[in-house]
This record gives structure tokens, sequence and C-alpha cells, in this order.
């Protein structure tokens, strides 16, 4: 497997492209990813000073016969982000090994234990700590269990974490809004613009783009519609 590294407007040393060999071990990676093909390493600076402390980008991209692995981090020194980018990516690898492994023992090749049974086929019949059968359970007793969250009604367990924040804030311009996003280190910030009134989200795409997303009230629209909300507990 090869590892290139590239400067996108900016020299790499030497002395960094010799680091970069040291920190992405190869074997483990090939361990974990056996289709991987190359490694991509791009440097990138942000000449902005007021963004001193994210001025060195390091992007790590994963090329393989499966899908792409892309990471990335930013700093104050290349090879703080380098260390922080290669974190992510192992990271990454090793959940989607885990989703391969899931995936094999989920088709056909893997027997679900005669104690999970109850929990995992509908209707099934329960059994005891004695080996006997118990009684099937009801349909009442399928029906999930509804809990208040906030302002929201939740079936089941979840998993689904609410936290409720409100925040006053003047409208602003959108450059002012990418500053502010930079400044707290998200990938998205909330605000008014300054120009349109409108809620508005900018958030960060690949590299340095940004995208930006404006809601405007439909007037022909009285109410939600039935099941608004819903990608919150999905």
């Amino acid at each position: 497997m090869d590892i290139v590294v590239k400067g996108r407007k900016t020299e790499v040393p030497e002395r960094f492209r010799k680091h970069v060999v040291d920190k992405l071990k190869l074997d483990k990676i090939q361990k974990i990813d056996a289709k991987a093909i190359r490694l991509d390493v791009e440097v990138s600076k942000e000449p902005n000073p007021r963004q001193a402390d994210r001025s060195d980008r390091v992007e790590i991209t994963l090329r393989s016969r499966g899908p792409v692995i892309r990471a990335e981090a930013a700093a104050a020194d290349p090879y703080v982000a380098l260390d922080l980018a290669t974190e992510k990516l192992e990271s990454r690898l090793r959940r989607q090994h885990e989703k391969r492994v899931s995936a094999r023992k989920g088709n056909g090749h893997h027997r679900i234990p005669a104690r999970d049974v109850a929990v995992t086929v509908p209707n099934a019949a329960t059994i005891g700590e004695d080996g006997r059968l118990g009684p099937q359970r009801t349909a009442a007793e399928e029906q999930p269990v509804t809990t208040r969250v906030g302002p929201l009604e939740v079936q089941g367990e979840g998993p689904l974490v609410v936290r409720e924040k409100t925040h006053a804030a003047a409208p602003m311009s959108l450059d002012q809004a990418l500053y502010e996003m930079e400044l707290v280190g998200h990938d998205f910030y909330l605000f008014v613009d300054s120009e349109t009134k409108l809620p508005s989200v900018v958030y960060r795409r690949h590299g340095y783009d940004y995208g930006v997303i404006h809601l405007e009230p439909d007037p022909f629209v009285e109410e939600a519609p039935q099941g608004a909300g819903g990608a919150l507990g999905g």
C-alpha cells in the first residue's frame, strides 16, 4: 500500500513526510482493512491569523476496493493535526470492520440463543430458568412504552438524547457566522441572517467549502405534517 503526501498551497517538509510514514502504521491498517490500496495525506495552511489555533489542517483519505474512508483534523501544529486525524481514521476503520463482521454474522451465520428468542422473535413463547416454555407475550405486552422527554414523546427505550437550549443572539452576516463557527470548533452554526432575517444554518462541507440553509415559513401550511420530527428518534 502506498502513502502519498501532498501540500495544498503550502510546502511539506521532508521531515514531516517521514513522520507521516512512521505515524500511519500500514501493517495495522491492512490488518483491519485487507482491501486498502492507498493512503492520501493532504496538508493545508489557513493564513487567517484569527484562526491560528486551527491553522494547520491534515486530511487523510484511505482508498480501497471498498468504501473510501476519510478523516481530517485542524490544530495549531501540523504534527498535532496529523495525530488527531490518525485517531479519527483508525476509529472509523474499526467501526467499518465491526460493521462488516456483524453483517456476516447476520447473514445466516449467527444463531440466536434460546434465552434470547423471546426478545428477538415477535410473539414467541418465553423460556423459564428451568427450561420450560412459558406463555406467549400478548399484543399489549408488545406495545413499546411511551415516555416524555422535554416536549417530545418517545416510544421504547430510545436511544434518544435530547438537550434543549435557547440562545439570545443578534442577527449577523454569513461571514460573521462562519467566523463564529470556526471559533467554537463545530461543523455547523445556527444564526439569524441579518440580510434575509431568516433562521439559518451554516455548515462545513468537504475541505474549505461551506453550505448554508435558510428556513422560510410556508404561508400555505398552517400546521406541521404528521410525523414531523421523526428524524430525531430515528
